[in-house]
């Protein structure tokens, strides 16, 4: 009995490793996805070769993100990246009865009522999205360049709190900054800072 119950811990541990062990890796090709988005339309990745698309880990009820979008740091940066032909897909990953669980309908209000201005919002309520990335907080963000390679992965910012004063003009932005070094034919200084925030509600 003892033996057996140490196998199925030793099982469970594994299972619960699985989803880092097989994440999304930045130098690496990003993990394929589809879903729908709040409007009702199909979103995969693939659609989106050639172009750069950054993905947003967002739960509206999560004090770090509202923070984000308080400030207006979060809606500006989606309206400068998407008006030079970046994909910004906001992707909530909260289950069912979790906190910051969305259906379309609610996902659409919230965008509407934040002015937020992503491409799309993506529904990931099973969660397979937010595992192939390993999303571990909201926000969370990744870029992917045009021939499909993740260049970066982390934090939104360097305010590191959840204290809209704390978001400022000398905030530095690591998606705006990865995408302008990437586009410049630069290494990314920054392509992985560990993200902050809360954690993502599977």
């Amino acid at each position: 009995m003892k033996i057996t119950t140490q196998l199925g811990l030793m099982s469970l541990a594994l299972a619960l490793a699985l989803p880092s062990a097989f994440a999304a890796k930045v130098g690496e090709p990003a993990p394929a996805f589809s879903g729908m988005d709040s409007n009702g339309n199909p979103v995969d990745l693939s659609q989106y070769k050639g172009k750069y698309v950054v993905l947003e880990w967002h739960n509206k009820d999560c004090p770090y993100v509202k923070t984000q979008y308080k400030s207006g740091n979060m809606q500006k940066a989606q309206a400068d990246w998407t008006g030079k032909g970046v994909i910004w897909l906001s992707i909530v990953s909260s289950a069912k009865g979790q906190e910051g669980s969305e259906d379309a309908k609610s996902a659409a209000t919230d965008v509407k009522t934040t002015h937020a201005n992503p491409t799309a919002t993506v529904l990931d309520t099973t969660g397979a999205i937010g595992h192939a990335y390993d999303a571990k907080t909201t926000p969370h963000m990744f870029v992917i360049d045009p021939k499909g390679t993740l260049i970066y992965n982390g934090a939104i910012d360097d305010s590191k709190n959840h204290d809209s004063s704390d978001v400022t003009a000398t905030t530095t932005n690591y998606v705006t900054l990865a995408l302008n070094e990437s586009m410049a034919g630069k290494p990314l200084s920054h392509p992985t800072i560990k993200p902050f925030g809360c954690c993502v509600k599977y």
